[in-house]
């Protein structure tokens, strides 16, 4: 189960990484001015939109709720990116350097899979998609907070942990929506 697991991961994020970086051609890195509480309130917009549309059951804009966890991975993968360039990085940066630093965060995603589905046993997909829809929100509002607290925690992992979390739960909605095995 594991490999499946790997290879839909795999088709997922690709799938994911090719919209990433045509958008990065056609925007650049506009992104770079959102500070880290913008990127989160971008990605909690997202996750709501998919718990109303779900309680709903009826959506009015066009754009799917895969479409909205692709955005949610893209969103978490921008901000392990600011998390991690210097501050003084430049605001410009190249197709070639953000497909590569976007490859190397969902590389460390990858590995924080490995290890919780060893120890979960891939309980995920047991998952109604709603519950994982929660617990994006959830892990959102933590973040909000430690955003709010300064980055401090006392006992708690900090916002990274928290953007890869939601990276994964999101990989996993899109692999029991079966978007791993639509060909785009």
């Amino acid at each position: 189960m594991i490999s499946q697991t790997l290879q839909e991961y795999n088709q997922v994020v690709q799938r994911c990484k090719d919209t990433f970086v045509k958008k990065t051609k056609d925007y650049g890195t506009a992104w770079r001015v959102l500070r880290l509480p913008s990127i989160t309130d971008q990605i909690f917009i997202k996750a709501q939109r998919i718990r109303s549309i779900q309680e709903k059951g009826k959506q009015l804009v066009a754009d799917d709720i895969n479409s909205e966890f692709v955005g949610i991975i893209n969103y978490c993968v921008i901000a392990l990116m600011q998390l991690n360039l210097p501050a003084d990085a430049p605001l410009s940066l190249s197709a070639e350097e953000v497909e590569r630093e976007y490859t190397r965060h969902i590389e460390e995603n990858i590995q924080l899979l490995n290890a919780k589905n060893h120890d979960y046993g891939e309980a995920w997909r047991d998952m109604r998609v709603s519950s994982i829809t929660d617990i994006i929100l959830m892990k959102l509002y933590r973040t909000k907070q430690i955003e709010d607290n300064e980055g401090q925690t006392l006992i708690s992992e900090g916002v990274e942990a928290n953007y890869r979390d939601m990276i994964n739960y999101a990989v996993f909605a899109l692999i029991k929506a079966g978007y791993a095995e639509k060909v785009s």
